[in-house]
């Protein structure tokens, strides 16, 4: 089995390789590090540079969006990195409304622009109030222009309903599975793997957030994307293995990236 974690934050507390170590899981051999503003794009920067096997992407997050400053260019430093692989984390969160609406608006559609131009994916956080699902239906919007023009990539952490899964299916985006998967109560996240077609489904930790069960409440890592893998596979009645193969698979295909031998 070879997982690949298509969505991890590093905060660079320990030394790439340290990190790697501490959460070293044999099936877990590919990483993708995301940057939710800046300075954390640089950290996923230095992470893939020291990790073998893992990539980054570059971003602002929609908590960090009012207090962006709009300079784009700043990220021009990061386009000639050979492990550069997405922009994200980006997105609209209208749970929390840390940052006010017209700045989310702002600074995805910026950096929506910016995958178009580096012909790079997109990593979409997307997120409502319980109940309500205006971050999902502002964000088809924009995304639907997105990937009229040629965009590609992902929602991560898909929190939605099927209604809403097809809706970005249709768009022909990836959606991404964490370890909510496992929490009894989700049973939506259940219920939206049976809309999901295998060839459109990712895996991830969204680590430090969202361990999955027997390990909820500690700290998340990549490690425990096993965990995920073998909730998922029991969902879609497949052998773990199988399902490690197809979205990995998945993964390096949004990504446009060769697979390691």
């Amino acid at each position: 089995m070879e997982l690949f974690d298509t969505h991890f934050h590093y905060d660079g507390e320990l030394s790439p390789r340290e990190y790697r170590a501490l959460v070293e899981t044999p099936e877990v051999r590919f990483l993708l590090a995301v940057g939710g503003g800046y300075e954390e794009s640089l950290q996923a920067e230095r992470f893939a540079a020291e990790v073998p096997d893992s990539w980054f992407a570059v971003g602002v997050h929609p908590h960090g969006a009012a207090g962006f400053d709009g300079a784009v260019g700043r990220f021009d430093a990061f386009r000639a990195t050979p492990r550069l692989a997405a922009i994200g984390e980006l997105g609209l969160d209208f749970y929390y409304d840390f940052s006010d609406r017209s700045s989310q608006f702002r600074v995805l559609e910026q950096f929506l622009e910016l995958a178009l131009d580096w012909d790079l994916p997109a990593v979409i956080h997307l997120r409502d109030k319980d109940d309500r699902f205006d971050a999902y239906a502002e964000g088809r919007r924009i995304l639907r222009d997105f990937t009229a023009a040629g965009g590609r990539g992902e929602v991560h952490c898909f929190g939605g309903t099927p209604h809403w899964a097809e809706q970005f299916l249709e768009l022909g985006l990836y959606l991404g599975v964490t370890g909510i998967v496992t929490f009894p109560r989700a049973h939506n996240i259940r219920e939206t793997l049976r809309v999901i077609p295998l060839n459109r489904l990712l895996l991830e930790t969204d680590s430090p957030y969202l361990a999955p069960v027997p390990f909820r409440g500690k700290t998340n890592h990549p490690g425990y994307l096993v965990r995920v893998a073998e909730k998922v596979a029991d969902e879609k009645c497949l052998h773990p293995d199988e399902l490690a193969r197809i979205t990995t698979d998945n993964a390096f295909r949004m990504l446009k990236l060769e697979k390691p031998e």
